[in-house]
């Protein structure tokens, strides 16, 4: 026979056992998601970028979130419409980093060089800050169709082509400045976060550990000079890069 005041009875359903959860963080000291802080748009997608971040894009559901919340989920389609609503505001939230990045410019200050210099670094804080939500810059519907991410906003791509035009750009300059200036961007950043755990697609990259793929024996030269392919040269590498495309856009000044 159980001691006095043991329960026989079955393991608590779902919701018992979330309320006893709840009950144990009030005794813990803990805050509870609902009920110590309202509910409302940022902190919806404040979670879901956390939830992004741990677990990945494709894990991400209105009623995961929703638990992560400690809401139902229908809860948060008071703030939210839906899900691809959801991501949008995620991207708000990636491309507003950079207007709170002290070391970003809204305008040159000492040459149209170093105002690139601090945008491209800017972008690339963003990207390794928040590695699993960065891709999703590039695959959200933009503003309007011919901007180009990772510059996808009208304020941003306002502000990078009046810097350039304010600078001595002809019209032309500037717009061939932007286009350079994001494919570069891009295709550095998604390749950079795709080492970080990214989902990209058909370029994401994933580690084989110490297993040889078998196909490395019909390929040589690839099998020697693996290890030093796997290197990770990403941060001088856009550097080095990031230094060649100003040099191009610099010519791009004078030519158009």
């Amino acid at each position: 026979m159980p001691p006095s005041g043991t329960s026989t009875d079955p393991s608590p359903d779902d919701g018992t056992a979330a309320e006893l959860d709840a009950d144990a963080a009030v005794v813990r000291g803990e805050d509870l998601p609902s009920a110590r802080t309202p509910l409302d748009k940022a902190r919806i997608v404040a979670a879901a970028l956390e939830h992004v971040e741990e677990a990945g894009l494709a894990t991400l559901t209105m009623r995961r979130l929703g638990t992560r919340l400690g809401v139902e989920a229908m809860s948060l389609y008071r703030y939210v419409p839906g899900k691809e609503d959801l991501l949008d505001a995620v991207v708000e939230v990636l491309i507003g980093d950079m207007h709170a990045d002290p070391e970003v410019l809204l305008e040159p200050r000492d040459g149209w060089q170093d105002f690139l210099q601090r945008l491209a670094h800017g972008v690339r804080r963003v990207a390794l800050a928040h590695p699993k939500s960065f891709p999703l810059v590039a695959s959200r519907p933009p503003e309007a169709p011919w901007l180009r991410p990772p510059l996808r906003s009208l304020d941003w791509v306002e502000t990078f082509l009046s810097g350039l035009v304010g600078s001595g750009f002809s019209d032309e300059a500037a717009v061939a400045a932007y286009r350079a200036f994001c494919s570069f961007l891009l295709g550095h950043l998604l390749l950079e976060v795709s080492t970080l755990g990214a989902d990209i697609g058909p370029l994401d990259v994933h580690e084989d550990g110490e297993d040889e793929d078998p196909r490395l024996l019909d390929h040589p030269t690839v099998r020697r000079l693996r290890r030093g392919l796997a290197q990770d040269h990403a941060a001088v590498e856009f550097e080095e890069s990031l230094e060649e495309l100003l040099n191009r856009i610099a010519v791009l000044r004078v030519e158009l």
